[in-house]
């Protein structure tokens, strides 16, 4: 699929200081409104949400999938 990191984002969804299961709600809000082969970067500084139930929702879904910690958050790249 390629390095998703480097490309530019569709839409940008900010979750900051939200806690499960609210970021994996608001990231399936958006990509729902979002069309094929859209690029999705959510900001989540949710571990359980960054690094379990978001990447398994997109594995689930056959979404790509990326992700990087910038210090004390990550930044998830989902393509649809």
């Amino acid at each position: 699929m390629g390095d998703l990191k480097c490309e530019t984002p569709t839409e940008v969804l900010d979750v900051l200081g939200r806690v499960c299961p609210y970021p994996l709600v608001l990231t399936k809000k958006q990509l729902s409104k979002m069309g094929e082969g859209t690029l999705l970067k959510v900001l989540c500084d949710a571990p359980a949400s960054a690094e379990d139930s978001i990447p398994k929702f997109a594995e689930k879904n056959k979404f790509g999938f990326d992700s990087i910690k910038v210090g004390e958050h990550w930044e998830l790249y989902i393509k649809k």
